[in-house]
């Protein structure tokens, strides 16, 4: 590749101990009062962030990744060796859980890019191995939008060589991902600095609940202070009425700062909100508003299936056969109550569109040798044995003498 032509897309530069860990984070200037939060922090710090992209990692590798192919019938899931690596077992390490955990918790807190390599033995893949996104940079050609190779560790991959998982395309260069760092930066910022702010209100010392005027023309010293805490304000019995001399003490009942007049807790709610709206998830994942049925299966159509898309969309380069593809079975996902199962299966089960041991399979029931037979009518009776029906032979009889 022409060298004087080359750029280098990278947003982990830091050779630390903790290149292991995202780097993606924003930074605020080292002088900021004591009260300011200051330094660089990480977006896989903040609480929010975490639980929500932990929450979409979650649902996302929890469905099962199946490869399908097309006949004349519709298309019908195939089983075999790569459906088995990528589903079950990808590498020596990792299951299909943890390894599609990996995968979108990098897209979401990295930098928007995720890379796999695929190892061969014979021709045949055997091994899908993360590359750790610390390690990996893209380099590209400035003067070719399309021209570029995958480093790792200084050894260079061509695209077509690993599995290159990319969410939200860079304007500039479509290839690549941007990820959420820009987005939630500053609204990550603010939660931060709000629990510091909480945390340092709820320990400060300056919050009394009762004020006490004396009658002294000078500053009262810490021993005097003390003098007269133990001379008029301590008694041996706590229920007992507080006398004064009269004039000299005057006692005020104060009402301290409370959260509340910070307005910190509307502040956050919007923040949440916010960070809600940004990854695509339900605002009361966060703790904000209440859950809702509805809402939680539109995210699973929408944000969940989306990021699906792009994985299974990429896993479909390690396929050779035209008429294959991977699919990710979301059915589990959704919000079913065991009758909502029962009622919709049984109604397919009564038009002919379902075997009984598929309404078993969705209840994670055992298959039966006795339930595989597909039931019509409203006496079950096998499809084979409809014309036997007794009623249908009597209309028949009664057909045939009202002809003679």
């Amino acid at each position: 590749m022409n060298k004087k032509l080359m750029g280098i897309f990278n947003f982990n530069k830091r050779n630390t101990e903790e290149s292991q860990q995202s780097k993606v984070g924003y930074f605020l200037t080292k002088d900021a009062e004591d009260l300011l939060v200051s330094g660089y922090t990480r977006l896989a710090d903040n609480p929010e962030v975490q639980t929500a992209v932990n929450q979409i990692a979650d649902l996302v590798s929890n469905m099962t990744i199946q490869l399908m192919q097309n006949s004349e019938k519709g298309d019908v899931r195939v089983k075999n060796d790569l459906s088995k690596l990528v589903d079950i077992k990808p590498n020596g390490y990792q299951s299909r859980k943890n390894f599609v955990f990996w995968i979108v918790k990098t897209l979401l807190i990295g930098d928007g890019n995720a890379v796999v390599l695929p190892i061969s033995r014979n021709g045949k893949v055997v091994e899908l191995r993360p590359l750790a996104s610390s390690k990996v940079r893209f380099i590209y050609d400035v003067n070719q939008d399309f021209n570029y190779v995958i480093d790792y560790e200084g050894r260079q991959y061509q695209p077509s060589d690993v599995l290159h998982f990319a969410i939200n395309p860079d304007e500039n260069r479509p290839f690549l991902g941007t990820g959420y760092r820009v987005s939630l930066s500053d609204v990550t910022h603010n939660l931060k600095q709000a629990s510091k702010t909480k945390r340092s209100f709820m320990s400060s010392n300056y919050k009394p609940s009762l004020a006490i005027y004396v009658d002294s023309d000078s500053d009262l010293d810490e021993e005097s202070r003390q003098k007269l805490e133990d001379k008029y304000m301590k008694r041996s019995n706590p229920n007992a009425p507080l006398m004064l001399p009269d004039g000299m003490l005057r006692l005020e009942q104060i009402k301290p700062l409370t959260l509340t007049d910070l307005a910190l807790n509307d502040a956050v709610k919007i923040d949440k909100q916010t960070v809600a709206t940004i990854l695509g998830i339900p605002p009361f994942v966060l703790g904000v508003g209440t859950y809702t049925k509805d809402e939680w299966n539109n995210f699973i159509n929408t944000k969940i299936m989306s990021i699906a898309q792009v994985i299974q969309q990429t896993l479909n380069n390690l396929i050779v056969e035209d008429d294959m593809y991977f699919n990710f079975n979301a059915r589990s996902l959704y919000n079913y109550s065991l009758t909502d199962l029962v009622n919709s299966g049984t109604a397919l089960v009564k038009v002919n569109a379902m075997r009984r041991n598929e309404l078993r399979n969705w209840l994670s029931l055992p298959p039966d040798d006795e339930m595989d037979d597909l039931l019509v009518l409203e006496n079950f009776i096998q499809q084979a044995d409809v014309s036997k029906q007794k009623k249908l032979v009597q209309d028949e009889n009664e057909d045939l003498k009202g002809g003679e």
